[in-house]
């Protein structure tokens, strides 16, 4: 049931009100084994990330700008982690799909920075990756460690300025409505909260959709055409392989994360798109490129396999010295 609000925006007290997120129609007997699976996969996402950040850290031969700029991809999928699981495992464990306005804006923004920013630092890797392969004899003087700063400061103030602006035209709304029309928090879902005109909100959505999908498509087709034609080129067919191994991995994971996002984003303004198959893309965003990132990195990339193994043995080896 929805329930008429008579606060304004300015009121703190609409950030305290108690809004519903849509039931996940558990059943019962299920809901205890859905729990267990959703904490050991959080826990199993937090591992691997770790993992991988961890490594990152102490070894510092991995202090390159592919990986630097992969630490920052993890990064965002730790947000959008975080503001997924735990609100989701707390939901089932408490029966109780309630939220206050606060904390959903504040999981809203989680998953919209971790969306965006995804977005944005697999075009840097995609950019690392053609001056790599394209320009390989000036690569250390293109992609110095005063570039690397600027892209990683030049997205995360894209990820924040764009985000920020979205929720700061949401929030600014008089809400009238009590129930999210989604699994989880976004801004679509709390925009639907005003019973005021978001219009601009919508065209201002799409512009950014427009803007961040529509650039991130146009540079990493424009790389990758490069490098399918330096590849080929070339005629080596050792520097082919090569090239499509250490591109390979992130076109797939790039193509993935970025036809979901586009569908999850367009699903929500458009009426005629069945809600069952909006939630699935919701969902399917938040879980597995958060799963399969530092699995796919970790196990395909060739130095961070053999660093990982090397580390893990290592503490096998102090646990064992200690048994």
């Amino acid at each position: 049931m929805e329930r008429d609000m008579s606060f304004n925006s300015s009121d703190v007290s609409r950030f305290i009100t108690t809004l519903t997120m849509e039931s996940l129609n558990i059943p019962p007997f299920s809901a205890i084994s859905i729990f267990i699976f959703g904490i050991i996969t959080y826990c199993l996402i937090l591992f691997f990330q770790s993992i991988i950040l961890v490594t990152f850290i102490v070894k510092r031969d991995l202090h390159k700008p592919m990986y630097v700029l992969l630490f920052n991809l993890i990064v965002c999928d730790l947000m959008g982690t975080t503001g997924f699981y735990p609100q989701l495992v707390c939901t089932i464990l408490s029966h109780s799909r309630e939220i206050s306005y606060l904390a959903c804006a504040i999981q809203g923004m989680l998953i919209h920075l971790y969306l965006c920013g995804s977005l944005l630092f697999l075009n840097a890797m995609a950019y690392d990756r053609y001056i790599a392969i394209c320009k390989p004899l000036r690569y250390h003087n293109l992609m110095t460690q005063g570039t690397l700063v600027k892209l990683i400061f030049i997205a995360w103030f894209i990820n924040f300025s764009i985000i920020g602006s979205v929720f700061a035209l949401t929030l600014s709304k008089t809400i009238c409505r009590t129930n999210i029309v989604d699994m989880y928090c976004n801004n679509p879902s709390l925009m639907k909260l005003s019973c005021e005109d978001t219009s601009v909100n919508n065209y201002y959505g799409l512009f950014t959709i427009a803007l961040i999908q529509g650039s991130s498509i146009l540079i990493v087709s424009l790389t990758y055409i490069k490098i399918l034609i330096t590849c080929l080129s070339t005629k080596q067919k050792k520097s082919i392989s090569k090239a499509m191994q250490t591109c390979g991995t992130h076109l797939v994971v790039f193509l993935c994360f970025e036809v979901n996002t586009f569908l999850l984003l367009v699903s929500h303004r458009l009426e005629s798109v069945s809600p069952h198959l909006r939630r699935a893309f919701g969902v399917s965003v938040v879980i597995f490129p958060p799963i399969f990132n530092p699995l796919i990195y970790g196990l395909k990339t060739k130095e961070i396999r053999q660093t990982i193994l090397s580390f893990t043995g290592r503490l096998f080896l102090f646990n064992r010295k200690l048994n």
